[in-house]
């Protein structure tokens, strides 16, 4: 999975990197088939010098996204991660989910055809 960082208006320091690709390397423990994954990270001085953290995974299917500003970066962080394991748990058990009612339909339909005969 490619991690793409792009910082604005803060200083990229390598203890902000590696925690950020802790985070997202994490969640793909969760989904395996992540392909890619764009952060963003920005410090707003007008709103009470507040951190903001964007995310955008790409997957399979419709891409997720999250959001969330905090006072400290590595809390928005945290935030975003869970937000993000949160969609990719709820699009792994839809994704089961119409696994399970499509091989049920399959074999129902296959008891109703030798039912008939």
């Amino acid at each position: 999975m490619q991690i793409h960082l792009s910082p604005r208006h803060l200083v990229l320091t390598a203890a902000i990197h590696s925690y950020v690709a802790e985070k997202i390397e994490h969640l793909e423990s969760i989904a395996p088939d992540i392909l890619a994954a764009h952060v963003v990270l920005f410090h707003d001085e007008t709103k009470t010098k507040r951190y903001g953290v964007k995310v955008h995974l790409a997957v399979p299917g419709p891409d997720l996204h999250a959001e969330d500003c905090e006072a400290d970066l590595y809390a928005a962080i945290d935030k975003v991660a869970d937000k993000l394991g949160q969609q990719l748990r709820k699009r792994k058990t839809k994704l089961t989910s119409t696994k399970k009612h499509k091989t049920q339909l399959a074999s129902e339909s296959r008891k109703r055809g030798y039912a008939r005969r």
